[in-house]
């Protein structure tokens, strides 16, 4: 599933069973109607069960999760596409996480921070983090969010971001992981330290009443 996160297509949603053109000619299977969007900008392929992405020569550039595409991707779940400055997507599994967004609504009027797993946005005391996270601090972020409060092991928390790839993975890239996402939330809420570490044990949650 493609879901249009902000620009003109905003919260639109598509599932992606076919190659599909995004551009701005009427033509492209998703039209974007900006300037600054390629007549045939981009292209999703369904690939053995996932997507892959093509930049289709673009003048403004195609990017994957901040990065300039220049060869075809194979995309994840939470991955997050820009085309140019126009339009940004979501990458969800069709079938992504009804019960946990459900456990989400629970505390969006409660809490300070507030996360959608479906749409993969984050809120700070009403603010959106943007740019939308990573697909690794956003999957970090989640596995902590569920569990609030709660300690969470550094190895629950290596399988919850690398999933099937977890093999190999040390503390020092988890570490890592860590200090890029407290930045990132720091941005937008620099007096509050929302991922604690409990030294010896892993990390926890601490996402506060609302004010």
């Amino acid at each position: 599933m493609l879901i249009a996160q902000g620009g003109p297509l905003a919260g639109t949603r598509w599932t992606v069973e076919r190659p599909i053109v995004i551009g701005r000619d009427p033509a492209c299977d998703i039209v974007v109607p900006d300037r600054q969007v390629s007549r045939r900008h981009a292209r999703l392929l369904p690939k053995e069960g996932s997507l892959v992405l093509e930049d289709l020569q673009s003048k403004n550039g195609t990017y994957h999760n901040g990065e300039r595409v220049a060869l075809p991707v194979r995309l994840r779940d939470g991955d997050v596409l820009q085309i140019a400055l126009a339009q940004r997507f979501l990458v969800a599994s069709s079938d992504a996480t009804l019960p946990i967004g459900e456990m989400g609504a629970v505390a969006i009027t409660q809490r300070a921070l507030r996360l959608d797993t479906t749409t993969h946005q984050v809120w700070l005391r009403g603010e959106e983090v943007y740019p939308p996270l990573s697909a690794a601090q956003f999957r970090l972020l989640t596995a902590l969010y569920l569990r609030a409060g709660e300690v969470v092991s550094r190895e629950e928390l290596i399988r919850a971001v690398w999933g099937d790839e977890a093999v190999g993975i040390s503390n020092q890239a988890l570490d890592a992981l860590v200090r890029r996402l407290r930045d990132r939330l720091a941005a937008v809420d620099p007096d509050h330290l929302y991922v604690v570490t409990v030294r010896g044990h892993g990390l926890r949650l601490d996402n506060p009443p609302l004010d």
